[in-house]
């Protein structure tokens, strides 16, 4: 078969000779003691070289603090999500485009080499080659005590499991047997496979190369039980919190634990414009950690520079109140790319065998989804500006067919009515509630985050317009991680959450978050366990569509040919229309962002999504600056 590369680099200047560059004022003071190396060596001989006004952008200065709001803890990860520096990144138009890597050379789908640039450094100053990759590859995940489920499951296609090799410094070699189509756009997540890590710091904490009693001393200290778990400890590339780990991400944490996390600028990041400034042009950021309440409180009171996160639709009015009332912010309205912005997802796992046969029962997902007002929800809460109908791609995306997002969504209690008299659930009690087969009433528990008021607001009015069904509505709010594991657990009933991340997917997008891969689709945890665990976990899919969606996701990854791949999305979107397993209500509800008016190369209109963008990091956040940008305080 003939060899097809496809030579993947970015529109950018590679060659550093045609810039002057400036040190930067942040770390002057540094690099005049000797602690810190000029601009020139800290810099990759190739760096990604952006030229702002080719992308309609302005040249930014050094200097400032960007404070943003978060309302946990483990949120600090979110440094990661927004500063984006990915091995392959995600363009403004949704391409790929390398970005860690200087170039990818792609062979038949199968074979993948990439290209380090050389001269990259840790944000510690240690060089960034492909021993980082060896390491992860042959210390990290294939080492049973640390990754003890084995290499994960992108590198196993058909069943075989692919091969990385090291040809020098600067070259890492991903190879398999039949296409893995799905390798590069996993590395451009906002939370991606890290494959590799910074090995100089994590060989101390690993028992192959660290001295027996130093590493026994660090695991005594440490209060854990063994080397291993140490390792997994100090090694959090995305959770990004143990400050002493190098990353290759635009800022750095600075911080131990508190509610004020600062992050400052990386002295060795990899990209500068076209100018000769290295990015990112901000020195810090302040992130504080505030009750979930209070987001809209403190972005209204001026305390934040940029804010998204914790901030929804009903919160709109409040803020531009406070625009007018003499607040120094703008605030923004972005597209959300989820592809629902409410959906509720009936558990087809719940270990309650009788409501569990009720749920798998098409006819009462289509009800429930027949029995919900999706205008008077929007009118009541969005203004009319959400797009109403069931959970689907959004009308962006080129494989949107409008009959997909009105099955079984349109407001018909009598149709709805009929299907459960269909079903024999004729039953009813004093108060009207339908009757279970074993003569429980119909009291449908919808579990939720309790994080956004919208759900709760829209959920009231679904307890009116299915009590019109028969069916009581019971709302049980929870926090966010106790919901996930209650329903991956199988002893939630039905929850409620986002639709699909990605709404926004083309033919050249894998299909597989539509197919009972993975547990975080609340509709079928324990089938996503067994696929995600080759059967050591799980139950094995055991209705017929979720099974053709498997056959399908299975049958896009063996083809490269563009209309097969169109035609494999259409039956899957079909199919998930036709059964309704994710019952949305409404998508494409404007998303507040909040941007101080000294902020600049913020997108007046852009598309707030999680994957693929990461939020704000498609929009590349390490390009925002401020028009009246300070120095700081050297670090």
């Amino acid at each position: 078969m003939r060899n097809f590369i496809l030579f993947l680099a970015l529109l950018a200047t590679p060659v550093l000779a045609q810039t002057t560059l400036q040190e930067t004022s942040f770390w002057a003071q540094e690099v005049q003691a000797g602690d810190l190396p000029p601009i020139a060596e800290r810099l990759p001989d190739l760096p990604l070289v952006v030229d702002l006004e080719a992308k309609g952008r302005q040249f930014g200065k050094q200097g400032g603090t960007l404070r943003t709001l978060v309302t946990r803890s483990k949120d600090v990860r979110q440094m990661v999500v927004y500063g984006y520096a990915r091995l392959m990144g995600y363009g403004t138009d949704y391409e790929l485009y390398p970005d860690i890597l200087h170039r990818v050379d792609v062979i038949e789908d199968r074979k993948y080499i990439l290209h380090l640039r050389p001269g990259h450094r840790w944000s510690d100053g240690a060089p960034f080659t492909s021993d980082d990759f060896r390491y992860w590859w042959e210390y990290v995940v294939n080492n049973p005590e640390i990754t003890p489920s084995g290499p994960p499951e992108f590198m196993i296609v058909d069943g075989k499991l692919g091969s990385v090799t090291f040809p020098d410094a600067h070259t890492v070699v991903f190879e398999w047997e039949t296409p893995n189509s799905n390798f590069l756009p996993l590395l451009a997540q906002a939370s991606p496979p890290f494959i590799y890590r910074p090995a100089h710091y994590l060989k101390q904490f690993h028992s192959a190369f660290a001295e027996p009693e130093a590493l026994y001393e660090e695991v005594r200290r440490a209060r854990v039980k063994s080397w291993a778990a140490l390792h997994n400890k100090r090694d959090n590339m995305y959770k990004f919190d143990n400050p002493h780990l190098p990353t290759l991400q635009p800022w750095v944490n600075a911080s131990n634990r508190g509610s004020r996390q600062l992050f400052v600028r990386n002295p060795y990041y990899h990209r500068i414009d076209s100018r000769g400034l290295q990015l990112p042009y901000i020195d810090v950021v302040n992130m504080t950690i505030v009750g979930g309440g209070l987001v809209a409180a403190k972005t209204n009171a001026g305390e934040v520079d940029l804010q998204a996160r914790g901030l929804d639709f009903p919160d709109v009015s409040i803020l531009k109140k406070g625009e007018t009332d003499g607040g120094n912010y703008r605030t923004l309205l972005w597209a959300s790319g989820v592809a629902s912005q409410i959906a509720i997802y009936p558990n087809l796992n719940f270990r309650d065998p009788v409501w569990r046969d009720v749920m798998r029962d098409v006819r009462f997902r289509r009800a429930l989804s027949m029995g919900i007002d999706r205008r008077m929800i929007n009118r009541a809460l969005y203004f009319g500006l959400g797009k109403e109908g069931g959970m689907s791609v959004l009308s962006q995306s080129p494989l949107f067919e409008v009959q997909n997002a009105y099955r079984s969504a349109i407001y018909y209690p009598a149709k709805a009515n009929a299907l459960l008299d269909e079903m024999g659930l004729t039953g009813r009690n004093q108060a009207g509630i339908r009757l279970l087969p074993d003569g429980r009433p119909m009291e449908f528990v919808i579990e939720t985050a309790g994080e956004r008021q919208e759900v709760e607001n829209a959920l009231a009015i679904v307890t009116d317009t299915w009590r019109e069904l028969g069916i009581k509505l019971v709302m049980r709010p929870l926090d966010r991680d106790i919901l996930r594991n209650r329903v991956y657990a199988g002893i939630s009933m039905a929850a409620v959450w986002y639709g699909w991340d990605n709404g926004l997917p083309s033919a050249a997008t894998s299909p597989k978050y539509l197919a009972p891969t993975n547990q975080e689709f609340f509709a079928w945890p324990k089938w996503g366990q067994y696929f995600a665990t080759s059967g050591s976990a799980g139950e094995a899919p055991d209705m017929k569509p979720a099974q053709h969606l498997l056959a399908l996701a299975e049958d896009w990854s063996h083809t490269t040919d563009p209309k097969e791949r169109r035609a494999i999305w259409s039956d899957m979107l079909e199919i998930h229309a036709d059964q309704q397993y994710a019952i949305g209500i409404l998508s494409e509800a404007p998303q507040p962002v909040v941007v101080s008016k000294r902020l600049r190369n913020v997108p007046e209109h852009a598309i707030w999504a999680y994957d693929p963008g990461a939020h704000f990091g498609v929009h590349r956040i390490d390009e925002f600056y401020f028009d009246d940008a300070f120095e700081q305080v050297t670090q």
